[in-house]
């Protein structure tokens, strides 16, 4: 093997960070950790760009194609566990119609010895489902079975840490 060769990633480390963000876009608002977590599970990191078909006179060969809205997938973090229950009470804060935060969430990745390489931020994120575990005295099972997190923005960022 060559030297200097990359190592491939493993994608069951990342650990997932959670930020106060705000609904407008002049980037007044400060910053706050709302709590960190490590899910076994992390789906729909995917953003699709709805292409739009232009049809031109003249021209018989085809259309032309330009880009057009782009939608996010819903972000699913399943078997996870978190420190408290900030993550809770902002969901029950949208679904009672109290109040509806915003927040900035992080998923960092981390190579083979626990540094972070990558990572994703999701803007706007909201909670839209919280699904607890199951209390069951047979099973070892804690915490947040499922986190659905609908958002109105994909980037790639720096990882939010350095080390697992």
């Amino acid at each position: 093997m060559a030297t200097g060769a990359p190592i491939p990633l493993h994608v069951f480390k990342f650990h997932v960070d959670f930020f106060t963000d705000s609904l407008s876009d002049d980037g007044s608002h400060e910053q706050f950790s709302v709590c960190s977590g490590s899910f076994a599970e992390c789906t729909g990191l995917e953003a699709t760009m709805e292409p739009k078909a232009i049809k031109e006179g003249g021209r018989n060969y085809g259309v032309s194609q330009r880009a057009g809205g782009t939608s996010f997938a819903t972000v699913v973090l399943k078997r996870g566990i978190s420190s408290n229950q900030n993550l809770y009470q902002i969901f029950n804060s949208v679904s009672t119609g109290t109040f509806a935060p915003r927040m900035q969430v992080t998923i960092n990745v981390f190579d083979i010895d626990g540094s972070a390489v990558m990572a994703w931020q999701l803007d706007k994120a909201m909670p839209v489902k919280y699904k607890f575990s199951d209390l069951n005295s047979r099973n070892s099972e804690i915490g947040i079975e499922e986190l659905h997190l609908v958002h109105e923005g994909l980037w790639s960022v720096t990882p939010t840490v350095e080390q697992l």
